[in-house]
């Protein structure tokens, strides 16, 4: 049975540095005929969580009273076995359309009024990043709050895989080495594997 993977874009550069590091990756899920959804979070309509619980009394969906398109992603995210978010680090976290996303999981997890079960419970979580500074300074602390984001929600965190942008003047080089193209297909494979 192939793997079903749901790749989340935040990147408002939808063909700057964290587009070209996913290339060889995603042409690696792709060769293994993985099943990938690829979805540019910039691209979309995502409103900021109100913190209504609204979602909290619906049961077997993801139930938000927002018309936006985060009800779609949600779908892509319930279907697949992987989330992977592919992100720029932007002040030591993933970029606003990402984290507005993620402040809306709340849908996903019936664990605060009538409803409950999890829509998401089991599945894997990998990031894919792309930074200015060391990994562990730059990517560090996004990489702390997925971490925690599974352990609240169930899921199994399966790591990340970053580079650092030693340009720093916004071209692509530092993901087009053979360094990083290597390391992306290597990241693929380790998540086919799990």
């Amino acid at each position: 049975m192939k793997m079903i993977f749901c790749v989340l874009m935040g990147s408002p550069r939808l063909k700057g540095n964290t587009a070209e590091l996913l290339k060889p990756f995603l042409e690696e899920l792709e060769n293994s005929k993985a099943d990938v959804t690829y979805i540019q979070l910039a691209e979309k309509n995502i409103m900021p969580c109100k913190g209504c619980y609204a979602c909290q009394d619906v049961s077997g969906e993801y139930g938000c009273i927002q018309q936006d398109d985060v009800a779609e992603i949600m779908e892509e995210i319930i279907k697949c076995d992987c989330i992977v978010l592919a992100t720029p680090i932007y002040s030591w976290y993933c970029t606003a359309p990402m984290k507005a996303l993620l402040d809306r999981h709340y849908g996903l997890n019936k664990f605060y009024r009538t409803a409950k079960g999890s829509l998401w419970e089991g599945k894997k979580v990998a990031i894919v990043a792309t930074h200015g500074y060391d990994a562990e300074y730059g990517a560090g602390p996004f990489e702390t709050g997925i971490k925690r984001l599974c352990e609240h929600s169930k899921l199994d965190y399966v790591g990340l895989y970053s580079v650092r942008d030693m340009d720093d003047d916004g071209g692509m080089t530092s993901f087009q080495t053979e360094d990083a193209i290597t390391g992306a297909r290597n990241f693929a494979r380790k998540l086919l594997e799990k």
